[in-house]
């Protein structure tokens, strides 16, 4: 039997029932006076599915309410199939993919895809490299800075740097504007434990930086030299490999205003996978405990 022949994939009444027991697993949480467990259902013929009322505040809900699917007009079971395809898809799925399978516009297929990019954003993250394990550093260029020329090298592309913890196997990506020291340091010192274990390329940005860890070790590509005991970035460049095939091959452009959120579904994906013991339907269960308190708005989205 099919994955996406679950109820909550087709029958609206049967995807809100499967939101609630994941986001209310404890009981029922009203959004507007944080009352747990004093909320009622209203039924009626003509009543909306899943509309709750507060006995504390009287005001009347649904599990929707503070999560990326409210005032969505789309059917939550289709969220659930969007959810679905893009969390299984190694290099993601465009907005015209979606727009096609769930016969919606692009349009809200785009934003559809933007507000799951948005759950997937993970917040409160420890830092790497905890207990002395080995983090890499590394950056890539892609697409180009918006109002630059295209010159030769990377200064005209947009800039991304990644950090892989070697021990856990999770990254965690940033959008930079340049690749100074005084820009690379102070995020390498938000997102590694003192005691973690820098590895990274020649690239003079680090060297100073490196001095603030338990070591730092350097391997020099321009030398040919990509293997120095337990020190290399070859765990970074297969994230690179995979992040650089789907934004080229799957979505082929994107604003750097919106690269943060391609960057969090990358990472996401890359987190959650099966080599680090998650299938396609934890993934989904992760993705659907993370729509709560990311509202996303746009006011005239610009595609």
């Amino acid at each position: 039997m099919s994955v996406l022949s679950q109820p909550y994939f087709h029958d609206e009444a049967s995807a809100f029932a499967k939101l609630e027991e994941i986001l209310w697993s404890d009981g029922i949480v009203c959004p507007h006076c944080g009352t747990v467990g004093k909320a009622y259902e209203i039924k009626g013929k003509t009543t909306r599915i899943g509309l709750k009322k507060c006995g504390a505040c009287r005001k009347q809900f649904t599990v929707k309410v503070g999560t990326v699917f409210e005032s969505s007009h789309v059917p939550l079971h289709k969220w659930f199939q969007a959810v679905f395809l893009m969390a299984s898809s190694k290099k993601g799925i465009s907005a015209h993919q979606l727009h096609r399978t769930l016969e919606v516009t692009y349009k809200t297929a785009w934003f559809m895809a933007h507000r799951i990019r948005e759950a997937m954003r993970t917040m409160g993250m420890e830092p790497m490299g905890g207990e002395g394990g080995v983090v890499e550093v590394d950056e890539t260029f892609i697409g180009r800075e918006p109002g630059k020329p295209k010159k030769r090298a990377y200064h005209h592309k947009m800039k991304v740097l990644t950090l892989v913890d070697r021990d856990s196997g999770s990254a965690r990506s940033i959008v930079v504007d340049d690749l100074k020291p005084a820009t690379i340091a102070p995020i390498l010192r938000e997102n590694m434990a003192r005691e973690a274990r820098l590895a990274t390329d020649e690239a003079g940005h680090y060297l100073r930086i490196g001095k603030e860890f338990a070591a730092h070790g350097v391997v020099r590509h321009g030398r040919e030299e990509y293997v120095v005991g337990e020190v290399h970035t070859n765990t970074i460049e297969g994230y690179f490999s995979i992040f650089k095939r789907g934004m080229k091959g799957v979505y082929q452009h994107c604003a750097k205003k919106h690269l943060h959120r391609y960057l969090a579904e990358f990472d996401f994906r890359y987190n959650y996978r099966e080599a680090n013991g998650v299938g396609d339907q934890s993934r989904v269960l992760k993705v659907l405990e993370g729509v709560v308190g990311k509202r996303l708005k746009y006011q005239t989205p610009c595609i």
